[in-house]
């Protein structure tokens, strides 16, 4: 092989490794919404590929896992970024905040985070959106002007968590947990229903 084609063979490799990663990927959330406690070879067959490339890719469950959390956020950061969250009155870019949270409830499995990372740094860089939104509001005279932004941003991640917990058991419908998730966030807020 010539020299010259070196560069387009590391470019070919780099494509396909890009490729396997977001199959995996793929078939890790498909396969973990349906049985959190699937094993790196089942993701790996929903994949259409082989254990030892799931394992070239992330030497553990865990890894991939951790992965998994990772699309979550960025795709979630994006579509947040999307929301113009720092436009319009408080309580309408909070239920857009919303919408797009709960969205990325029903695309992504329920798990446990992963080994070793704290639920504070999993949602840190959606706290740190959330906490502007907060202040925003209460400067605005939207939102209680008494509650800590931290107060807030809890109940909010506990009642998104709770709501999502009553769809899972099948108690609620996801379209009724998301109108009783958002009328909370809202009262607990001391904000008004936005009009439609």
């Amino acid at each position: 092989m010539s020299e010259q084609n070196f560069p387009e063979r590391r470019r070919r490799v780099r494509a396909e490794a890009r490729r396997s990663v977001s199959a995996i990927l793929d078939a890790a959330v498909q396969v973990l919404r349906e049985r959190p406690q699937a094993t790196v070879e089942d993701i790996a067959t929903a994949a259409g590929l082989s254990r030892q490339t799931v394992y070239a890719h992330f030497p553990s469950r865990d890894a991939l896992v951790a992965a998994v959390y990772q699309r979550m956020t960025d795709e979630v950061l994006a579509a947040l970024d999307e929301a113009r969250l720092d436009e319009g009155p408080a309580p309408e870019a909070l239920l857009r905040l919303l919408r797009v949270s709960w969205g990325a409830f029903d695309r992504y499995p329920a798990l446990p985070p992963p080994p070793g990372a704290a639920d504070v740094e999993l949602h840190q860089p959606i706290f740190d959106r959330l906490t502007r939104l907060i202040v925003r509001g209460q400067r605005a005279g939207e939102f209680d002007p008494d509650a800590a932004p931290g107060w807030l941003f809890a109940a909010t991640v506990a009642l998104g968590h709770a709501g999502w917990a009553e769809v899972a058991a099948g108690r609620m419908s996801a379209a009724d947990a998301a109108d009783a998730v958002q009328a909370g966030i809202l009262r607990v807020y001391g904000a008004k229903q936005p009009t439609a």
